[in-house]
């Protein structure tokens, strides 16, 4: 299956994110678009995500999760202890998702914000669509 990380491109905290799931996906499950992207953009509009969105998107197959469905789905996949967050699921999204809203409203304010994507390095250049 094709899981594809839609993240934003601009926000560092965001980037740390990407980082953060390749050093922990060594199977490469998962491949990369920044939001700003044309292929980002495009893949929005594919499968009908809503317009002006600047926060995490996990597309696998036809289906698309966001916010604290999507961060949690990622987990599952990752090596190490990550995937036990998952339980996290059994909370309804009532729950979740104002806990990731909260994170995602402030993550510029608390990480900082770039002018530019991040460039990946030769290896990583393949998982970044």
């Amino acid at each position: 299956m094709n899981r594809i990380i839609l993240f934003d491109g601009e926000c560092n905290f965001c980037d740390w994110s990407v980082q953060f799931v390749m050093k922990r996906d060594p199977y490469g499950y998962f491949h990369f678009a920044a939001l700003q992207s044309v292929t980002g953009q495009r893949l929005l509009a594919k499968h009908d995500i809503p317009v002006g969105l600047d926060s995490f998107v996990l597309i696998e197959g036809d289906r698309y999760f966001m916010e604290s469905t999507a961060a949690l789905r990622v987990c599952k996949k990752l090596n190490g202890i990550w995937p036990i967050l998952y339980i996290f699921r059994l909370l309804p999204n009532s729950i979740r998702n104002p806990v990731y809203q909260f994170i995602a409203r402030n993550r510029y304010k608390w990480f900082g914000k770039k002018n530019q994507c991040m460039l990946p390095t030769p290896d990583q250049r393949d998982r970044f669509l």
